[in-house]
């Protein structure tokens, strides 16, 4: 059948695989203990179809607007595809996300109905019911006193009126807006990004036809539905007939991994580096042969090179490295993951080597939520991938550099427009099509392809009291190779001769060195204290620094206690810097590193 609208892909699936396990959710039982619980492609059509017909009932007709606040669950699924296939365009957003956010986005899309997962969402819409006049009801996935719970709801359904839902499905176009997904927004107010069938459907086919999804594989789901990202990967799951895990929180990744031994999942960089932090610590704590053997096959690995097989002597050094050592890593990610995908930020190229050295695929792509996501994306293959770089052009995408190098994307994965804002939309996409993404680039050729790779977002770039420009982006990315630097923001501004940098270090890495040279590790405060400290954080500055010209080397830095978090309001859902914030929260210390 030919696919032109996204619920096009659960009819196929159900003509070729209906009962065929696709969603799967740890559930508790009744003694404590937890097992998966599973859900068929005909449970989700049957739950969708009971879904279309509480919002019917509820009167909301095609082109009304829903709002979905949850956590990954297969109750998210059903009100999307119940929700899409009756023409109601849902808006999904973040469970983190503050009220008056909430407040914002319901009343600029005109929100009229609302699912949320928990009590904490709950607690923080209801208070919506009372000021929005079209709020007709709210609807929970766990279940709560005194709420209206989804499998209440879809229980007492007994006949969803399937014939009355089909006659609908079929008045839906490709043009259809499917879905309105605001940016989190890392200033002003969030914009409602609108996308049609069409937009998500093109990029899928493209995503299609480079990544090896396999059919009848398993994938694990962490990344939050709400983003772009992740939600069109769902659909790419389903596309292809890869069965979906929900891991149960972050913390349980590991486990989970073990468990579902995935073929291959979607993450982004930050929780990479977090396992390779572990791994390393773990490596630290080794002793004798067994310490001295993994820091050997490290070695080994970290000169590794893609599509490069190396000398005879290399190869064989490269065998026993994979054979003791990083076949341990492998099985730490359930023991047959093909590939990972990344995105939504920067993926440190020394990552990368070691791990493709593990026989870890790691696949980093690029996109934006108005280009329904994925614009570019390394291969498979080792000659098909570049480090450093965000990838080629996927099928279907055209991509072209400004005179200034901003990145310039057109095809029909871009977006309709922004909700409500003609005059925003018109100022990202000119008159011949052309997405303007904000972010500046260049060509890098690698095997006799064009890779496209990012050198900072075009708004975060600023100068110097000499006129220099600066990429914070580039500077923070190759400082983050010191196993000591977790996180790190570069500061500066026109009226400062030279740049600075925040940093929280890595304080697994930081606490096994303190141990070794016998510095206290009481608390991250007294670390970063301590005079040794602060000496080997500089050092490792100026051993990065070299790496750029003298008007781009950090000259001083502040450590912090502290982690940023998207709980503190310091990072994007995507784990992106709020620089914007943190130069507010931080303005004392920043003014002590650009003035001292």
């Amino acid at each position: 059948m030919e696919i032109k609208r996204l619920f096009d892909f659960l009819t196929h699936q159900l003509e070729r695989n209906p009962d065929l396990h696709f969603l799967s959710v740890k559930k508790t039982l009744f003694d404590d203990n937890k097992q998966w619980k599973h859900f068929s492609y005909r449970d989700l059509q049957d739950n969708a179809d009971k879904v279309s017909r509480l919002l019917l009932d509820a009167g909301i007709e095609k082109g009304d607007k829903i709002a979905i606040i949850s956590e990954n669950r297969p109750e998210w699924n059903f009100v999307d595809m119940g929700s899409q296939q009756i023409g109601v365009v849902n808006v999904p957003m973040y469970p983190t996300i503050s009220e008056e956010d909430y407040e914002f986005i319901f009343r600029d899309s005109g929100i009229k109905f609302a699912f949320v997962g928990n009590d904490t969402i709950y607690q923080k819409v209801l208070p919506l019911m009372a000021k929005l006049d079209g709020l007709k009801g709210i609807v929970t996935f766990d279940k709560l006193n005194g709420t209206r719970w989804l499998w209440d709801e879809l229980e007492q359904i007994e006949n969803p009126g399937r014939q009355y839902i089909d006659a609908i499905k079929s008045t839906i176009v490709e043009l259809d807006i499917a879905t309105i997904i605001y940016t989190s927004g890392t200033t002003g107010n969030p914009k409602g990004v609108m996308l049609t069938h069409q937009n998500i459907v093109s990029n899928l086919t493209g995503v299609a036809k480079v990544l090896p999804f396999r059919d009848g594989e398993k994938s694990l789901s962490f990344l939050p539905l709400c983003h772009s990202f992740e939600r069109t990967v769902f659909y790419a799951y389903l596309m292809m007939n890869i069965h979906i895990y929900y891991a149960e929180n972050l913390e349980t990744i590991g486990d989970n991994l073990k468990e579902v031994q995935p073929y291959c999942f979607t993450t982004v960089p930050r929780l990479l580096e977090k396992v390779y932090e572990k791994i390393m610590a773990k490596g630290h704590e080794l002793t004798g042969i067994r310490k001295s053997l993994f820091f050997w096959s490290v070695r080994v690995g970290s000169r590794y090179k893609l599509g490069h097989p190396g000398s005879l002597i290399y190869r064989l050094q490269l065998r026993i490295a994979r054979k003791l050592v990083f076949s341990k890593w492998l099985e730490a990610l359930g023991g047959r993951v093909e590939f990972i995908v990344t995105g939504a930020a920067a993926m440190q190229p020394r990552l990368i080597t070691i791990f493709s050295a593990a026989g870890i695929n790691v696949i980093e792509g690029y996109g934006l939520t108005e280009t329904s996501p994925v614009l570019t994306v390394n291969r498979i293959s080792e000659r098909e991938r570049c480090l450093g770089t965000i990838g080629m052009p996927i099928p279907g995408v055209e991509i072209k550099l400004a005179e200034d190098g901003e990145i310039l994307a057109r095809g029909l994965n871009i977006m309709k427009g922004y909700f409500n804002r003609p005059d925003l939309t018109a100022e990202v996409i000119d008159s011949n099509g052309w997405f303007h993404t904000g972010d500046i680039g260049e060509w890098k050729e690698h095997f006799g392809n064009n890779f496209l790779k990012i050198t900072d977002r075009k708004k975060e770039l600023f100068k110097t009291a000499g006129g220099k420009y600066i990429a914070p982006q580039a500077i923070e990315n190759k400082m983050k190779e010191s196993r000591f630097i977790e996180q790190i923001m570069v500061v500066g501004g026109d009226d400062y001769k030279y740049i600075g940098a925040l940093i929280v270090p890595s304080f697994v890495q930081l606490n096994a060195w303190a141990v070794d040279m016998g510095i206290s590790t009481s608390s991250n405060q007294n670390l970063i204290n301590s005079p040794e400290v602060l000496a080997l954080m500089l050092k490792e500055v100026e051993r990065l620094n070299v790496h750029f010209g003298k008007w781009e080397q950090i000259k001083k830095i502040r450590l912090l206690s502290e982690e940023w978090t998207i709980e503190s309001g310091m990072l994007t859902p995507t784990l992106k810097l709020k620089r914007k914030f943190l130069y507010a929260r931080f303005k004392e210390e920043i003014a002590d590193i650009l003035q001292g």
